[in-house]
């Protein structure tokens, strides 16, 4: 199907007069700011915070634009990559009328948008080694369905999956594919982001959550054609990244050689991880992975979960999860933590041997 935007937005979104506030109505420079009901007393806790934030985050788009070789027009800047996703739901699906299509097991959010939204979710899971099929995605689709969310690196299997199968998607579906790209930056993998000049219906989602080192702030990307980008600031909240968080962002973005090292380590650490844990008799096996974490399958996942929080050590139990049976998803820590898990690992071994 020929993808056409305009067909896909919602009726409302369309006649919808975006919010207009006191800094987007202003351009310029100025000494006195009596425009926004700001307190120009200010707070005394911190300075400077008693005004409103940029908010189209101006600086930060012009860097990250800079530092992809994109356009700062192509570019989204939300709070947490969960915004994106659930703005997506508003523009583009009628409620209890059009549905999405994921890839279990896959990123949670992407069904509790759905439910939030009164969106169906039609799965077309992956295949028993955690790959997508794209002819059972065609399969999956129909004129209703308006959004496939794909995960590359996928949480929680941590593989990644094939540019070609995703571009296969994105030639033939004529709604929008949203490839989620939050672990990217431990993959040999390249990113999507060359191609959105050429698949207007992509839109690539990247977190400073991640790599960056900066859950706490939450802010995330999309990555997509003007239009779409537009229309995803036509709904937002107007002041949807804090100040704090875009100060703290452009900083991280002026230390990008550093984000690099850090995932360098992290990957090497991921090795040294997975070398030891193949070690124990109770693993069957340990995906590969591009992310920052492990998917382990294991003969008792339930009890080597509540073994752990005993040990004061907390990983994520997946075994209730599609195709996930018996895993535990274990996040790639420092070495002191990985080595802290190892051992209480293997107490826990000699517990089930004695």
């Amino acid at each position: 199907m020929k993808f056409d935007l305009d067909r896909l937005v919602r009726e409302n979104i369309r006649r919808l007069a975006p919010y207009s506030s006191a800094r987007t109505e202003f351009a310029g420079q100025a000494e006195i700011f009596l425009d926004a009901n700001e307190n120009a007393f200010g707070s005394p806790l911190a300075e400077n915070y008693n005004r409103y934030p940029d908010p189209v985050q101006g600086a930060v788009r012009k860097k990250v634009a800079e530092n992809n070789s994109v356009n700062a027009t192509q570019i989204f800047v939300g709070n947490g990559s969960d915004e994106a996703i659930d703005l997506m739901f508003r523009i583009f699906c009628r409620p209890g009328i059009d549905n999405i299509v994921i890839c279990p097991p896959t990123y949670g959010m992407y069904a509790v948008a759905a439910g939030i939204n009164d969106v169906e979710v039609k799965p077309a899971p992956l295949t028993g080694e955690f790959d997508v099929d794209p002819e059972k995605i065609f399969k999956t689709i129909d004129d209703k369905t308006r959004l496939i969310f794909l995960c590359s690196p996928n949480n929680p299997t941590g593989n990644s999956i094939p540019h070609g199968k995703i571009l296969e998607i994105a030639e033939v579906f004529g709604g929008i594919v949203v490839v989620d790209e939050a672990y990217i930056h431990f993959s040999d993998e390249s990113s999507l982001l060359s191609e959105i000049d050429r698949y207007p219906n992509l839109v690539v989602l990247q977190t400073f959550s991640k790599a960056w080192g900066l859950a706490g702030l939450r802010v995330g990307l999309a990555f997509a054609s003007d239009e779409i980008i537009r229309l995803l600031d036509r709904v937002k909240p107007p002041y949807n990244v804090s100040q704090v968080a875009q100060e703290l962002v452009l900083e991280a973005l002026e230390l990008r050689s550093n984000v690099a090292d850090t995932a360098a380590a992290i990957v090497n650490e991921r090795k040294t991880l997975s070398t030891a844990l193949s070690q124990f008799s109770f693993v069957i096996r340990i995906y590969d992975s591009d992310a920052n974490f492990l998917l382990v399958k294991t003969d008792s996942a339930n009890e080597i979960y509540n073994f752990l929080l005993e040990e004061k050590i907390v990983v994520r139990n997946r075994s209730s999860v599609e195709l996930c049976e018996g895993c535990l998803r274990i996040t790639v820590g420092t070495p002191k933590e990985n080595q802290a898990l190892i051992r209480a690992l293997e107490k826990y071994e000699e517990s089930i041997v004695h």
